[in-house]
């Protein structure tokens, strides 16, 4: 097998789809719940949260996420989820991209695939029945299984044992290299970011360009 690597862990939002009016919905969504637990208007929350997310980013020098905002905020990681979950419409802003679920059917059959995200496990298995990728992936691990969103070393190292792969055998897929990739990298794990869907379907060239002893990417 390519380079040694037994296991791949994708991100999902931003990875295996995309798409700007779901990304939208979420953003509105959220300020749904800072409005709320604020007592403001759903305007000022957006830009609150907007705010808040350039000054967090700024003082940590890489990407705050969303999560990270709301605990910011006074909020809580599960309050977050529990608000926003039933005002998204996945069943209706997204579809297939079959290129996507080819190149997945065929990493499947090669390696063991992994989901990791900071979604919910209720919207992760939404979201994967409507872009065609249900049922490809060994396990999915969500926000619900430790609420510590990404990126988070504690996380990582509980993934590695509880799928029986060192880091070197892992190869994490993300589209935001602060919060997907770079802990798993400095772990030892190569990593590919991903820009676009195109990016993405290069992933099958990329691994077999990588050498016979893992290295990061």
């Amino acid at each position: 097998m390519a380079s040694g690597i037994r296991a791949i862990v994708f991100d999902l939002d931003g990875t295996l789809y995309s798409n700007d009016d779901f990304s939208a919905e979420i953003k509105w969504g959220a300020g749904i719940y800072i409005a709320e637990l604020k007592g403001i208007t759903v305007e000022n929350a957006a830009t609150l949260i907007r705010e808040t997310r350039q000054r967090l980013s700024s003082e940590r020098g890489q990407e705050a996420t969303l999560s990270a905002v709301c605990v910011e905020l006074g909020g809580s990681i599960a309050g977050f989820h529990a608000t926003v979950t039933p005002l998204l419409h996945p069943e209706t802003l997204l579809k297939p991209d079959y290129r996507v679920t080819a190149l997945l059917t065929a990493l499947a059959k090669r390696f063991e695939l992994y989901i990791y995200t900071n979604n919910n496990r209720t919207l992760t298995e939404r979201i994967l029945q409507e872009i065609g990728l249900a049922g490809l992936f060994a396990r999915i691990f969500t926000i619900e299984d430790f609420w510590r969103p990404k990126p988070d070393r504690e996380v990582l190292n509980h993934i590695f044992a509880t799928i029986l792969k060192n880091p070197e055998e892992c190869l994490f897929v993300g589209d935001r290299y602060d919060v997907d990739l770079k802990l798993p990298t400095e772990m030892g794990c190569s990593s590919f970011l991903v820009t676009n869907i195109q990016s993405l379907l290069e992933l099958e060239t990329f691994l077999s360009s990588l050498p016979t002893n893992p290295r990061k990417a």
